[in-house]
């Protein structure tokens, strides 16, 4: 029977999973779902590719199930619904790669004590990847783990659109752009070849919207620039994440504020952006519903600020070819993807209002002389597709490529 692929995408609150079939050269999902509220009601809910609810289950609040709790009900549903298919691999999203994973890789004790070095380059995402790996090891420790980079596809980015304007000994230390959402970038950028092969080898920008959000510039399938930087922190205003910001800021809060780097850290990354405007919420949808004055100052600032760095990626690739959003706001948010095309309209991107609110792939007007698509992005595939070539790739027994992990 074919076996099945796991992937994992763990944060601290919630556990996004899907499980797919590998048994021929196209992965197939098979069932999807998260564990959410983790830490206050952990709701587990499983559904198949066609949205039917295939397992759900809540504890009560305050139920103290951590993680690898969670994560043990999570194998053991597998299990049983698989029947006498086999879980075979597991693929992790990894945030941060730094410079050394250029690709997906198995974990094992040295990449596992790598990429413990980058958490403070991804302080909110890095600790719980890693702790999910480590809970798969002391589960299930047969299981070879494959760990998949957030930071891969802009590996090789060029040089100057990687270089921090920073002494060089600070760049040796490894400070430098890195760039995120590469997972999702790759997904994108094959569906294009797949769907619009010329259009792909053109210069597209490419908006991955949602809690999270950036922008990448790609020419001809590669990265050329985007603007997370060292972190998921910079770049484009999110969902509770300030993006850009004059460093100045920081020196203020902390000499007239007195605020320690703590303090400071959890404003930035998790009391800023659309929740911190609005006072509201970090949810586009709750905005975009709201009447208040403050919602529609959160949005304004956010597509302007989009807008912005749109015109920052064009010039990174010498002018645009097609623009496509992605993720949750840009392939839900209507009224978001209008917006924006409206300020650019000094690109030629005219809106066809019709296509956008039905939620067509092609939302350009014909007379727009850039077309502007809407792609779904599916990082879990991706996860599984690399998971699948690098245990395909690998040579010796693969039930030992998780010794070392620490338990």
């Amino acid at each position: 029977m074919p076996s099945a692929i796991l992937t994992l995408n763990a944060g601290s609150s919630s556990i996004k999973f899907a499980l797919f079939e590998c048994g021929s050269d196209q992965e197939r999902l098979v069932s999807h779902g998260s564990i959410e509220n983790i830490g206050t009601a952990p709701h587990f809910k499983a559904t198949a590719p066609d949205g039917a609810v295939l397992k759900e289950k809540k504890w009560r609040h305050g139920a103290a199930l951590k993680q690898e709790a969670l994560l043990k009900y999570l194998l053991e549903w597998i299990n049983s619904h698989l029947g006498d298919e086999s879980l075979y691999a597991v693929g992790h999203r990894i945030v941060h790669g730094g410079r050394r994973f250029a690709a997906p890789v198995i974990i094992g004790k040295a990449v596992y004590a790598e990429l413990e070095k980058l958490i403070p380059l991804a302080p909110l995402h890095q600790p719980h990847n890693l702790a999910a790996v480590k809970a798969v090891r002391r589960l299930r420790s047969d299981l070879p783990q494959i760990a998949c980079f957030d930071t891969s596809f802009h590996h090789d980015m060029p040089e100057v659109a990687a270089r921090l304007p920073l002494p060089h000994k600070y760049v040796k230390e490894g400070l430098r752009r890195y760039g995120f959402h590469g997972i999702s970038y790759e997904f994108i950028s094959g569906k294009l070849r797949q769907m619009m092969p010329t259009l792909a080898k053109g210069r597209i920008v490419v908006a991955h919207l949602g809690n999270g959000a950036s922008l990448c510039a790609i020419n001809d399938g590669r990265s050329m620039d985007t603007t997370m930087s060292l972190t998921a922190l910079d770049g484009l205003m999110m969902g509770t994440r300030c993006g850009s910001l004059d460093p100045g800021v920081i020196l203020y809060l902390q000499q007239v504020h007195g605020l320690p780097v703590a303090t400071i850290e959890k404003l930035l990354y998790n009391a800023s952006g659309l929740l911190g405007v609005s006072g509201i919420s970090n949810d586009m949808q709750t905005l975009l519903a709201s009447t208040k004055a403050a919602a529609r100052e959160a949005i304004e600032l956010f597509v302007y600020d989009l807008a912005k760095h749109v015109g920052a990626m064009t010039a990174s690739l010498g002018g645009i070819d097609g623009f496509v959003f992605s993720g949750g706001i840009g392939e839900h948010a209507a009224p978001i993807r209008a917006a924006l095309c409206k300020q650019l309209t000094w690109l030629g991107i005219e809106c066809d209002g019709a296509a956008n609110d039905r939620h067509a792939t092609l939302i350009s007007s014909p007379r727009s002389r850039i077309p502007v698509y809407v792609i779904a992005t599916d990082e879990e595939a991706m996860i599984a597709r690399h998971t699948a070539q690098v245990l395909k790739d690998a040579s010796g027994p693969l039930k030992t490529t998780a010794t070392g992990i620490p338990a």
